[in-house]
């Protein structure tokens, strides 16, 4: 996979890449020079988690997501089971 330096300096993740790191928009990654190499690491920063807590229309257990988690959708499910071995 390649990409391009654009004139300001930046640029673009493929998409594949950042699926599969868990990469979005305002994530920060640390940017480090290795033997002549650029290697970009994401930092994992503590993100709010799910948390269980009761349905008051059926009184059963409900997992709410945490803020700013990514939707899962059917498409984003069945792209990621085409990646597995």
């Amino acid at each position: 996979m390649e990409t391009r330096l654009s004139s300001k300096g930046q640029i673009v993740l493929p998409s594949p890449v950042r699926r599969k790191l868990g990469l979005v928009a305002g994530d920060s990654l640390r940017v480090e020079i290795d033997h002549g190499r650029v290697v970009l690491t994401p930092r994992r920063e503590r993100r709010p988690s799910s948390r269980l807590s009761t349905s008051a229309r059926t009184g059963l257990p409900v997992l709410k997501p945490a803020a700013k988690a990514p939707t899962v959708t059917s498409d984003l499910v069945a792209r990621l089971l085409e990646e597995l071995p």
